[in-house]
């Protein structure tokens, strides 16, 4: 919209004030805590699904969640895959006793864990052990020959610990997001 100035006879925009449809600072706003949870849910969303699922119109949510990509908040897109139907029946927890916990045996450790597809997830742990691995073979003597062969060969290790699951209870990849909402709004996304 442009306001002719009478005085001068100029043509003047008046000043932008940021609205829902723009990226804003460094924090999240309540449009972008939606996106998150909305992406989560179903991230193969169109951008004018996704649009209309946060009450927004579809240029201002696209470049939301660019934004959020750029951001960091967004680090990747997937498909999820059910184990079982592509043949991974056992899911094993297993706690990796090191050696040394020295930090340049803790970095080769790492580095040797971080090149196995087997190992779907790594974690630091208090108490006993030093890693919690969350490892997925096709069946038990797959299993025993990957321990056997491989995590029991990795650099530093000293002893494995296993837990096998025996069902689900929940398997999620979605991120809580209820501690995002501001204070006394509704909390959706999460």
């Amino acid at each position: 919209m442009s306001l002719k100035n009478r005085s001068s006879g100029k043509t003047t925009r008046p000043a932008r004030t940021p609205a829902a449809d723009e990226p804003h600072g460094p924090g999240l706003d309540r449009y972008d805590i939606a996106i998150l949870g909305e992406l989560q849910r179903e991230a193969r969303l169109s951008n004018a699904e996704l649009a209309s699922r946060i009450g927004l119109s579809a240029a201002p949510t696209w470049r939301r969640v660019r934004w959020l990509e750029q951001q960091g908040y967004i680090t990747g897109y997937r498909a999820e895959l059910d184990r079982r139907r592509i043949g991974l029946g056992v899911l094993a927890f297993v706690r990796v006793d090191a050696e040394r916990n020295t930090g340049e045996a803790t970095r080769v450790l790492e580095d040797a864990i971080r090149q196995l597809p087997e190992v779907i997830a790594c974690h630091y742990i208090s108490g006993a052990g030093t890693f919690e691995l969350q490892v997925m073979v096709t069946d038990l003597d797959a299993f025993s020959r990957f321990s056997i062969e491989t995590l029991l060969n990795l650099p530093n290790v000293k002893d494995i610990h296993t837990s096998f699951s025996l069902g689900e209870v929940k398997a999620s990849a979605a991120l809580p997001l209820t501690h995002l909402a501001p204070p006394g709004r509704p909390r959706r996304g999460g």
